[in-house]
């Protein structure tokens, strides 16, 4: 199991971004959170298979909501993460 913090930027907030970030999430069995940032950023925890986070990093690149565009992607390696059961969106 791999967790990675995510931070996205573009535009990504006002588009439905976390919501079918979550679904995408689901679909692909990853566990983890996603939420707006005060500086228009998305910051997203992602956990699973390294094959499943593959998948979703790259459903993420491409931007999950076809109204958004992400312009970056930050990604970083969490050891020691706690274990998710689930994938919410946090406010």
């Amino acid at each position: 199991m791999r967790t990675v913090k995510m931070s996205v930027s573009g535009r990504v907030q006002g588009v439905g971004f976390r919501y079918l970030t979550k679904l995408a999430a689901d679909e692909q069995q990853i566990t983890g959170s996603v939420k707006n940032e005060e500086n228009g950023d998305v910051t997203i925890i992602a956990q699973g298979s390294q094959q499943q986070l593959a998948f979703f990093i790259s459903t993420v690149k491409a931007s999950p909501s076809p109204m958004g565009n992400v312009r970056a992607l930050e990604i970083e390696e969490l050891d020691n993460a706690p274990h998710y059961t689930s994938f919410d969106v946090l406010y």
